[in-house]
């Protein structure tokens, strides 16, 4: 057991990973040591963030809690803190089940663990990250919270209404970064597009990543989580206009029958979400879409199910993920709606749909071999560098791989590849 050294666990999306890095900075600030996602934990502290969107999230939380627990009961573990959305929302139900852990906090006041240690908030450390990324990328939190209450999403319940950080906090934040080496940004929110209408009521979100754009050293920007219910279309001529936006855009439908989306409460109708399909592409011409679908939702039939199949098959997403639903207490859906669909229904619609989808990303891949991309290098492994194109987000799409003989190549830095050859996961290439 390593004295003065704290094991940060992050659980579920890079919006937690962001809380992690900050409060590890603070940490630093007062003399500990960190470690982040360690497999080999040997901290006298360890802090376990949690995740609590879905059942099976919510699950791994609690068995990685229990590891630790057990780690305290056998003498390596001194301290044990909890944070993040798991304990926001079960705070209660977490102290009476865990009182090995000692303390919970919420997703918004993880910093009181600061004053239980005896420590102070370091106000040069406050917005600065210790980045867990590789050194060249980092996310970047807009907002925390949302709106939009879509019947099945706790999210809301977790983290409240929509609120916007000040919009020349993220531009200082994306410059500090920059100091730093970052050269690529993934934006995040639970919902992009909303980015500034609590502020004053209109959209800002075209502003500030044209702004974003602007700024020297910002060589890439990828959006992720936009929603398509009065989506901004300004936002498009930024994303066509800017060669250092990425034409990339992560858009949930969720659905595309419109007894689903009325009973999901999308505030969007099948014929809307098809003519703004339809308008992306059409400005932001070569757009990759990544996209995220929902089965087995209360009351979904055979028929809504066969027309998600062919709005998949039609509109040939270059990125999808899909999930079945889960029961979460406390929302629309779990309230109003029997959870008519059997558990062996929806893991079938979800692996067929999934098989649609590998198909597709299969034959849109092999389309790209022969054509020359700009590659960033994340790492090497084994014999090959792995790397990405604009059109790839960390961790969730294909990767580049490109063979580590010959030429050395550096971790960070931009090159010209041609692919060569492709598989369903992945792209091989060759520098230029």
């Amino acid at each position: 057991m390593k004295k003065n050294q704290i094991d940060i666990v992050t659980m579920g999306c890079s919006k937690n990973l962001v809380d992690s890095e900050l409060i590890m900075k603070q940490f630093e600030a007062n003399g500990y040591h960190c470690t982040h996602d360690t497999k080999h934990p040997q901290g006298e502290i360890a802090v376990i963030n949690t995740c609590g969107f879905i059942e099976a999230a919510k699950e791994e939380s609690i068995n990685t809690i229990l590891e630790f627990v057990n780690r305290k009961k056998n003498g390596q573990l001194n301290r044990l803190y909890v944070m993040g959305c798991l304990s926001q929302r079960y705070k209660d139900e977490l102290e009476a089940e865990l009182p090995e852990v000692d303390k919970f906090y919420g997703k918004f006041n993880y910093k009181q663990l600061l004053t239980d240690l005896g420590k102070a908030d370091v106000p040069a450390c406050n917005g600065v990250r210790h980045l867990t990324t590789p050194g060249h990328y980092a996310y970047v939190k807009i907002a925390e919270g949302c709106d939009r209450h879509c019947a099945y999403c706790a999210i809301p319940l977790i983290t409240g209404r929509h609120h916007s950080r000040p919009l020349e906090d993220i531009l200082d934040e994306v410059r500090r970064l920059v100091g730093q080496g970052v050269k690529e940004f993934q934006i995040i929110e639970q919902e992009l597009t909303y980015y500034g209408v609590d502020l004053d009521g209109k959209h800002h979100i075209t502003e500030l990543i044209s702004r974003m754009a602007d700024i020297e050293g910002v060589e890439w920007i990828r959006l992720h989580y936009a929603y398509p219910n009065q989506f901004p279309l300004d936002l498009l001529d930024v994303i066509a206009g800017k060669p250092n936006v990425c034409k990339y855009l992560d858009i949930a439908f969720q659905h595309i029958s419109d007894h689903m989306l009325e009973r999901m409460h999308r505030h969007v109708t099948r014929q809307e979400t098809l003519d703004l399909i339809a308008e992306i592409r059409r400005r932001v011409p070569g757009i990759h879409l990544r996209t995220t679908l929902l089965v087995g939702f209360p009351g979904e039939t055979e028929e809504d199910f066969e027309e998600l199949k062919a709005f998949v098959r039609k509109t040939r997403f270059e990125r999808m993920g899909a999930f079945a639903y889960s029961e979460e207490e406390g929302t629309y859906s779990a309230t109003h709606y029997q959870d008519d669909v059997p558990e062996k229904v929806k893991q079938q619609r979800l692996d067929e749909l999934m098989e649609i989808q590998q198909g597709i990303s299969e034959e849109l891949e092999s389309e790209k071999v022969g054509s020359i991309f700009k590659v960033i290098i994340d790492r090497r492994e084994g014999d090959y560098y792995i790397g990405r194109t604009e059109f790839c987000s960390p961790e969730v799409d294909p990767e580049v791989l490109v063979p580590a003989k010959g030429k050395a190549l550096h971790i960070g830095r931009f090159y010209d590849v041609r692919i060569t050859g492709s598989d369903e996961f992945d792209l091989f290439g060759e520098i230029v």
